[in-house]
């Protein structure tokens, strides 16, 4: 099945088996297609979850469940590749409903999953009154609920070996999951995203921890598990995991220099971000199939501007 099959089943179903008791659920965030991705991993221990997307998707994410005759109930684990609330803003919420549910997640992301305060502190400074309609609500997920990683490990997951890696560059916390058994590499954001419809790898650098050097190192480490796919949260498999990994590295050196030339330009950062971003938008729109573009909003753009000029700045001044 090529990845452009997938994508037009989870179009049309938001489920879709994509190897043996692995299910690509469409989380239809906001109420469309393509943005968020989680995946289920069937095991004889029950249900696990890779990235559980935000609380407004929860009613999709029970939808898609259903849809292969299962419960939430029966989601026994939660594998968080970093603490986003895109990716595990529901950790809390579906803890607090599933006292069974246990939570991996990396050590320097646990603290924030048991007290949200600060992420969502954060947040709120990004995206102010649309909180709630973005993101819903987000609770602290139980202490006895988290199983903390620090990359390296071997999960059994009721008889299915899931391997971890620590792999940071996007967040200081990231990790990445290898399923043995469907050969398929859980990446989060580390390799960037991939526009619905598309076979592009897109980076995505917003602030604060962005490190390109370590975003390079992290992909390296990924591959070192010769997967046969990709997994990305947004959005799906990728069936060439080394074209993709290049051309994400490409791409992510290619948009760090331009910013960092940038930063030697007159006027406001403002001005600065628009203008990489003018640049490249059009550069992207021309590679990319009818609508695909849609996925890539401006303010993607500018939001991946100002996570490496913080990168620049801070290495620059070291």
């Amino acid at each position: 099945m090529t990845p452009w099959t997938v994508r037009q089943v989870a179009y049309l179903a938001a489920v879709i088996t994509i190897a043996d008791r692995t299910t690509l659920l469409d989380l239809y965030y906001l109420g469309s297609p393509g943005h968020i991705a989680t995946c289920v991993l069937e095991t004889s221990d029950g249900l696990a979850l890779v990235d559980s997307g935000p609380t407004t998707t929860i009613a999709r994410l029970e939808k898609g469940v259903a849809a292969f005759g299962a419960t939430l109930e029966d989601v026994r684990l939660l594998l968080v590749t970093h603490i986003h609330l895109d990716h595990s803003g529901a950790a809390g919420v579906l803890a607090k409903r599933l006292p069974r549910l246990k939570v991996h997640v990396h050590e320097q992301g646990a603290k924030h999953l048991i007290d949200p305060e600060k992420l969502l502190r954060s947040a709120t400074m990004i995206y102010g009154d649309e909180m709630e309609r973005l993101w819903g609500e987000v609770l602290p997920v139980p202490d006895d609920q988290l199983r903390v990683l620090t990359g390296g490990e071997r999960l059994d997951l009721g008889g299915r070996v899931v391997r971890v890696a620590y792999t940071p560059g996007h967040a200081r916390h990231h990790v990445a999951y290898y399923d043995e058994q469907s050969g398929i590499a859980f990446t989060g954001d580390v390799l960037g995203e991939q526009p619905f419809g598309s076979t592009m790898a897109i980076p995505v650098t917003p602030p604060p921890d962005i490190d390109v050097e370590e975003m390079l190192a992290s992909a390296d480490r990924i591959l070192e598990w010769r997967p046969e796919r990709l997994f990305v949260t947004h959005f799906g498999p990728v069936a060439d995991p080394t074209g993709y990994a290049s051309e994400h590295a490409e791409r992510l050196l290619d948009w760090s220099g331009r910013v960092r030339d940038s930063l030697s330009q007159p006027g406001t950062d403002e001005d600065r971000a628009a203008a990489v971003a003018d640049a490249i938008m059009p550069e992207i729109t021309a590679l990319l199939p009818p609508k695909a573009a849609d996925y890539i909003p401006r303010e993607t753009l500018l939001g991946n501007w100002v996570g490496l000029a913080r990168y620049w700045r801070k290495r620059d001044s070291a």
